[in-house]
């Protein structure tokens, strides 16, 4: 919530015009008071706390000199409180379409220096104007936050339009991408729509999401906090998981969110962009034999991996500093676009938990909705024991996994590196869940669990009875591992498509990829699922 800024008044057309020339400088006149906002003082406010404009901003997104604005001369009609005689241009928001590398996007940006950014009446409708527009025309929504919240002033109409735009972010879930830029704060239940929308980015510093704030965290429970350390772009990007990217500066953020388009197609009826690619496609990659070790104890770093394979190592991470023991990632693979999904050995060995469920849940989802094919690289020794994983629902979390790979239908590879153990296998796309192909390394391990528990659970008599136990045990964990453990035992039985050489990963999967591009896979009618929350 905030209060009117005094510098945001507008001024007078003057002296009514006689004649077309007289009413074409009108316009311009009115215009350039609309694009220049409302006082130098406000854009040097802004600038002191180390933030572009909203206009500054929009140039950055968006290709240069493409730009159209919509209802850039709307001012609000609201009267009380001194709002009658404060009626800026544009309402304290800018909104419109442009391009981004040639295709359409549409834009919203809070200005701050009108109003605090804050939402009224005539702000929410050019909002769900321009989001409606979108919808219509298939294309990306950016939305560049900058606002204090509801506008006191209006009351309850500044509530309902809050309410349409979390009506529209969810009319358009899956079917545009929506990418919401929060470059200042956001607070209370205008922190929801960013929530709704594919990926929330961050700037460290400036700005902060939360819906209670510091104020009244300190008065409800007595703990002090301040605005960063209670909502800042740390805090989501590290501990709570709603902001998918951080970065030091607006320019370097919004440069990355033009990236991320250039990645993503404008709508779900539409395939990704493709470019050309210099990476040869039948590229070996021997040192991915030397990248990852055979033991699977020893941890490797699968980023590397990922490097390796993708088109001149490049390579989108999403989520990367939330739940690292999972990496989901956009990249290309001889020019067209795939989501990865990997387990990180190099994270708590990899293991499957609550938050690594829920993040490559909610980006396999992502990928389904938008037609982009989903590659998973294994190497999981299960999930993560522990009561606190138990009593937060590891089940139920672990659910949402399942349930997203088995409802997507976009083309869908695993490649099993090396362990892939118990339910944590089945969860990862293995092909009993409906992987289209599914690849394994010569290192790989599929079982129900190590070779050390299982002989531990199978052997347990013939361990305690023999006169050297621990020699038995090693005997019994290298019999458990010859018969049912060793690399070739689920390709034997139809359970991998093939046991492949590292070296020849890319080119197989590249390969693959084309096959299945013209895959057609149909859901049962349904209005909707049920997936586990």
């Amino acid at each position: 919530m905030t209060v009117l800024d005094d510098t945001a008044s507008a001024g007078s057309p003057g002296d009514e015009p006689t004649d077309a020339r007289g009413r074409v400088a009108e316009l311009h006149a009115i215009r350039e008071q609309a694009l220049r906002g409302p006082s130098d003082k406000a854009t040097e406010a802004q600038r002191a706390k180390g933030k572009l404009t909203a206009r500054e901003r929009i140039e950055l997104l968006l290709d240069a000199g493409s730009f159209n604005e919509v209802e850039q001369l709307r001012r609000h009609r609201a009267t009380g409180f001194g709002l009658e005689t404060k009626k800026p241009y544009t309402d304290g928001v800018i909104t419109g379409w442009g391009t981004v590398e040639g295709r359409t996007v549409f834009v919203y940006a809070h200005d701050f220096r009108i109003f605090g950014g804050a939402l009224g009446e005539a702000h929410a409708t050019k909002i769900h104007k321009i989001m409606d527009m979108a919808i219509a025309a298939g294309a990306p929504l950016v939305s560049l936050n900058d606002g204090a919240g509801a506008r006191i002033q209006e009351g309850v109409s500044a509530l309902a339009g809050y309410g349409g735009i979390f009506q529209r972010n969810t009319k358009a879930s899956g079917v545009i991408p929506q990418i919401s830029v929060m470059l200042g704060p956001c607070a209370g239940g205008a922190a929801y729509s960013p929530a709704l929308t594919d990926f929330v980015f961050m700037v460290r510093e400036t700005s902060q999401m939360f819906i209670t704030g510091p104020d009244v965290v300190k008065a409800v429970t007595g703990e002090e906090i301040t605005q960063n350390g209670l909502g800042g772009a740390d805090v989501h990007a590290e501990t709570s998981g709603v902001c998918h990217f951080a970065y030091d500066d607006e320019e370097t953020c919004i440069a990355e969110v033009r990236y991320l388009i250039s990645m993503l197609p404008s709508n779900n009826r539409e395939n990704p962009p493709t470019v050309a690619s210099e990476d040869p496609a039948d590229r070996r990659s021997d040192v991915l034999l030397d990248l990852v070790p055979a033991d699977g104890n020893r941890p490797y770093d699968m980023a590397k991996v990922i490097e390796e394979l993708v088109d001149d190592g490049d390579y989108l991470e999403v989520h990367e500093r939330w739940a690292r023991n999972i990496i989901c990632a956009l990249a290309r693979l001889d020019g067209q676009v795939v989501g990865i999904v990997a387990n990180q050995p190099s994270s708590l060995a990899g293991v499957l938990d609550i938050e690594a469920s829920e993040k490559a849940a909610r980006f396999v989802q992502m990928c389904d909705a938008f037609n982009i094919p989903i590659v998973t690289f294994l190497d999981v020794p299960g999930f993560l024991p522990g009561v606190d994983q138990e009593h937060g629902g590891i089940i139920r979390h672990g659910a949402k996994l399942l349930y997203a790979y088995c409802n997507a239908t976009v083309p869908r590879i695993s490649l099993i590196l090396r362990k892939a153990y118990g339910g944590a296998y089945i969860v990862m796309d293995s092909q009993s869940i409906g992987a289209d192909l599914t690849y394994a390394w010569p290192t790989n391990e599929i079982a129900v669990m190590g070779a050390e528990g299982a002989a531990n659970v199978i052997f347990r008599r013939q361990i305690a009875d023999a006169e050297d136990p621990e020699a038995m045990r090693t005997r019994m964990v290298k019999e458990y591992k010859a018969e049912l453990m060793h690399p070739y035992y689920a390709a034997e039985r139809g359970l991998v498509d093939d046991v492949i050489d590292p070296a020849e990963t890319r080119e197989v999967l590249i390969r693959s990829l084309a096959m299945l591009r013209t895959k057609h896979a149909d859901l049962p009618s349904r209005k909707h699922g049920n997936p586990p929350q």
